[in-house]
């Protein structure tokens, strides 16, 4: 089968990496995959290519971790790719870009089926300006969703959220992120004796307003865990020089800045005493995934899906308000008691494996392209149609 991909490849945030993970794997199960992608205009090729090629790249006026701003052609051009290239389906991993609005009227034009894979985080309940601007962004997409044949979503919470703004129900299945449990698994590590940490905790993300990281700063000063442990952050972006400016001096605060190298992330992963994802709003944390599979304990808030995936003992799951407070108090636990960070580390791993593993994930998503496909196959009774009035 031949999938058409239209995701992100920069800059790099949950969307990247679950793209590079899904096609990576399914090319390794024998699926021709195009990746269609957005690129600065001096460096977007014209959507010409031959129709064996394994990328095409879009015009786009902007892009950032959270939103794509396509160029005026950009339209024109993927329905171009779409025409030469003829897959058997299109799959969105969507990027919040104004071309998603056009997605369904594109693909029903030309018979493709359309599945979309809907990132956005949330919070179960509006409690901040950070969550309801999420809920926005639900409400503004529902009534396109809705003409997609299917909606992935990570959670049933998510998938419930959606319901309720009048996305149908069949449209939408839940395949939660997987992680390879084979590449993210427990193992040895020199992280802590690279660092000068006797124990070391981690937060993996943005640098950004909705990921909360000066609550877990705060916490972490207020807990006062003394020089022998180390707090690493890995990861970079709009708040960091003010969080720098801070919390910078402290030298048990360790900036790692974002780390490309994936064996480096791995074995800081493998070194954590603990792990701590402090988000406002999340969706499924690709990193808290990671770090679960790998042996950490985590602890992480109840955004999003996060506190769904550690419920019931796999973690420590803490409310978004009093972020602060809470680690104040379960962060010297941690430092005094390692018999409670390795428990929870085995619980987070056998979670991992149970529920989310990319292996799985796949299976899953195989299925779903089967049952889209001979539901579009039923659909046909003639060639594609044309497109017509399509702005750019």
């Amino acid at each position: 089968m031949h999938i058409a991909w239209l995701g992100k490849k920069t800059p790099f945030c949950g969307n990247v990496t679950y793209g590079r993970e899904i096609t990576n794997a399914l090319m390794e199960r024998g699926y021709r995959v195009t990746f269609l992608h957005f690129a600065q205009p001096q460096r977007s090729t014209l959507a010409d290519a031959p129709s064996d090629c394994s990328e095409v790249s879009l015009p786009s006026l902007f892009k950032s971790q959270i939103f794509t701003i396509p160029a005026l052609k950009s339209g024109k051009l993927l329905v171009k790719a779409l025409r030469q290239l003829q897959p058997d389906l299109v799959h969105a991993s969507l990027t919040l870009s104004p071309l998603d609005f056009r997605l369904p009227e594109i693909c029903a034009a030309l018979n493709l089926p359309l599945i979309a894979t809907f990132h956005p985080a949330f919070d179960r309940r509006v409690r901040s300006l950070t969550s309801g601007t999420q809920h926005l962004t639900y409400q503004l997409y529902a009534p396109c969703l809705a003409h997609y044949d299917r909606v992935i979503v990570f959670s049933d919470l998510q998938r419930d959220l959606l319901i309720k703004l009048g996305v149908p129900e069949p449209t939408l299945v839940v395949i939660p992120n997987g992680v390879d449990t084979q590449r993210y698994c427990p193992g040895p590590s020199g992280a802590k004796a690279d660092l000068g940490a006797e124990q070391l905790f981690v937060y993996q993300g943005r640098l950004s307003p909705e990921k909360n990281v000066e609550a877990l700063l705060r916490g972490w000063r207020q807990a006062d865990m003394g020089r022998r442990c180390k707090l690493a952050i890995i990861g970079s972006g709009p708040l960091e020089a003010s969080l720098k400016l801070f919390y910078g001096e402290d030298d048990d605060i360790l900036w790692l800045g974002f780390l490309a190298e994936e064996q480096r992330r791995i074995d800081l992963l493998r070194a954590a005493d603990g792990f701590i994802l402090p988000s406002l709003v999340e969706g499924l944390s690709l990193s808290l995934l990671e770090a679960m599979a790998c042996g950490a304990a985590c602890i992480a808030t109840d955004a999003g899906a996060d506190g769904e995936v550690l419920a019931n003992g796999a973690g420590i799951v803490l409310d978004t308000q009093r972020v602060s407070a809470q680690l104040q108090t379960i962060l010297p636990i941690f430092r005094d008691h390692p018999e409670i960070t390795q428990l929870l580390g085995r619980k987070a791993r056998e979670r991992v494996e149970q529920r989310y593993t990319l292996s799985a994930n796949l299976s899953q998503l195989e299925g779903l392209y089967a049952e889209v496909k001979a539901e579009q196959g039923l659909k046909i009774g003639a060639g594609p149609r044309t497109l017509t009035n399509s702005k750019p």
